[in-house]
């Protein structure tokens, strides 16, 4: 029987909670479907800050190696660790260090939830890249705390990352509905920008089955509001991507559902799989948190392992829980009530 190594770092807040739910879901269908799933979880979090000085050991990194993929729960803890600390300590180091270059962030509405908008049959695929870009970290402060205060932040897009990125996006596209939209903002940033805008043009002509069209960011703001029907795949650099897939959480009804994947297509290095909602200190510790995207982006991470029947079970019961009325609305149902449902339709 094939046995998976999974690392599990719960995090903070409400991750713990629902690094629990989702690894009780796990555990299930892995019976169901005949494989193993072999868990180490870590206590690496904004707690682990606090008594250590480091969001990780500085074996972290080694340690992590050694496994089949990573589930995140959340991190952050902003009223006693600044998020720059927790960010830049934990959840970058792996992403970087690994080569997750794609972070990938599925957005449609689930059975029984109801978005905001009155569009109700999208299904978009946002790919981010997600090791460069506004986040590359080149920059520094000078003349702190003084009138001459300089701040410096660098954004670096190299020729592989923005073509590895691209090729990706259109390779998913490709494996969807063959429709894909990059998204820059090339009118004002004419040097990076523009190299992604290039760099789209000349990947395109190998990839004649796909239909491309470039936007500006706030053009495709304006059109996952007002006609998300319209995408399918749509690839953005680091910070681009980082506010569409918020506002993508936005339009499928909320955080509670937004699952996403960081992704080393290579495979030679562990993939980390995460919510999108953050810690929620707001609601930690209540028992009222969503599951739905931990478990969401578990079954993501079973997909990427080659469990894809396990997967696809997963995905069925949550859309029979949702269909049911469990999960829905924000707040509205308990976690454990949540967990059972899913659960009892494996």
């Amino acid at each position: 029987m094939k046995t998976y190594k999974i690392a599990l770092i719960p995090g903070d807040g409400i991750g713990k909670d629902m690094t629990a739910a989702a690894w009780s879901v796990l555990q299930k269908v892995a019976d169901k479907h005949a494989f193993g799933l072999e868990g180490t979880e870590f206590p690496w979090s904004c707690a682990f800050y606090k008594v250590t000085g480091s969001m990780m050991p500085a074996d972290g990194i080694e340690t992590l190696r050694n496994f089949d993929a990573i589930l995140l729960g959340a991190v952050g803890w902003p009223d006693e660790v600044p998020d720059s600390v927790s960010l830049h300590g934990l959840l970058l180091p792996i992403r970087k260090s690994f080569v997750q270059y794609a972070n990938i962030r599925p957005h449609r509405l689930l059975p029984g939830v109801a978005g905001p908008l009155k569009a109700t049959d999208f299904d978009i695929l946002c790919i981010r890249e997600n090791t460069e870009g506004e986040y590359s970290g080149a920059g520094g402060r000078v003349h702190q705390n003084t009138s001459d205060e300089v701040a410096v932040e660098t954004s670096v897009f190299t020729r592989k990352g923005v073509e590895r990125i691209l090729r990706f996006a259109f390779e998913q596209a490709r494996g969807r509905r063959g429709k894909l939209a990059s998204v820059t903002k090339s009118n004002a940033q004419k040097y990076s920008m523009v190299f992604w805008d290039d760099m789209t043009r000349l990947i395109a002509t190998e990839y004649p089955d796909v239909e491309v069209t470039s936007y500006h960011i706030d053009a495709m703001a304006a059109r996952m509001v007002m006609a998300p029907e319209s995408l399918d795949v749509v690839v953005a650099s680091n910070l681009f991507g980082d506010i569409l897939t918020d506002l993508g959480a936005a339009i499928q009804g909320g955080l509670g559902f937004a699952a996403s994947a960081n992704i080393n297509p290579d495979r030679d290095l562990p993939s980390m799989f995460e919510p999108v909602h953050g810690s929620a200190p707001d609601i930690a510790h209540r028992g009222i948190a969503n599951p739905i995207a931990t478990v969401w982006s578990a079954a993501m991470m079973l997909d990427h392992l080659g469990e894809r029947g396990a997967a696809a079970t997963i995905m069925n019961a949550i859309e029979a829980t949702t269909a049911g009325g469990l999960g829905t609305v924000p707040g509205g149902d308990r976690t454990e009530t949540i967990t059972a449902s899913l659960l009892t339709a494996i």
